[in-house]
């Protein structure tokens, strides 16, 4: 009980992040540019928990057939929902009219449930990867946040009812770690790397597929550019500084 609660402690920080990310969309939304610069930093964030924490977890069985398999049902999830995204409009700008995009907040939905199971799944490898990972999905959660927020309201969505679609994305996130935190917990050798390989492609996708997808609809600048690899050097030197003895 007192991992899970644990778990639940850490989650609690993106789920807050999302809720944060709205309140900056009801009030001033950042311009195109800046949330450029921040979806190129959070990309390399993730991006360097990815191949600083993830990757290394996995080779340490050393067991190929468990990476494959868990690796594969990452990437068929990931797509799955970007298939029913696009199926369903999800990523419709509203219309004005107040009425809530529910395909778009369905796909939301189900990325941060997926987000949350992947802090699970990180504290299920060891307690610096359950951290690190945090705060690389943190980054990225609120950014989603922030840009749902944003489609909200120019749907014609009142900011309390904005604010409280928010608030129920961010349990979503709760949820997935606590499904992380109970069924995970314990797993060890080729399960746990098998597991470990479905969050790597599952992060994988929300680099490519999302911030960067997102940050490259408008013109890059070398500076824009540039914080992909600050984002990775940050928490890359996160990651050395935990990891140096003492």
């Amino acid at each position: 009980m007192g991992t899970v609660l644990s778990v639940l402690g850490y989650a609690l920080i993106p789920a807050i992040a999302v809720i944060f990310g709205g309140i900056i969309a009801a009030f001033r939304a950042p311009g195109p540019g800046v949330q450029g610069y921040i979806q190129h930093f959070a990309a390399g964030v993730v991006f360097a928990a990815v191949a600083g924490e993830v990757m290394p977890e996995i080779m340490r069985e050393g067991q190929p057939l468990p990476v494959l398999l868990g690796f594969s049902i990452g990437v068929v999830a990931m797509l799955s929902v970007k298939w029913f995204a696009e199926r369903m409009g999800g990523h419709g700008e509203g219309t004005g009219t107040g009425e809530l995009p529910l395909a778009l907040l369905i796909t939301v939905g189900i990325d941060f449930l997926i987000d949350g199971l992947l802090v699970g799944i990180g504290f299920a490898a060891s307690p610096t990867t359950g951290v690190l990972l945090t705060v690389a999905l943190t980054l990225e959660v609120m950014f989603l946040g922030l840009s749902t927020a944003a489609v909200l309201i120019k749907a014609g969505a009142p900011r309390g009812r904005m604010l409280a679609v928010n608030v129920g994305l961010a349990l979503m996130i709760m949820v997935g770690a606590l499904l992380g935190a109970t069924l995970l917990a314990g797993l060890h050798g080729v399960w746990l790397e098998g597991v470990l390989a479905f969050g790597a492609a599952a992060l994988l996708y929300l680099v490519t597929e999302e911030l960067l997808v997102e940050a490259h609809k408008l013109p890059d600048t070398p500076l824009m550019t540039a914080g992909f690899f600050f984002g990775f050097l940050v928490l890359f030197l996160i990651e050395m500084a935990v990891a140096a003895p003492a």
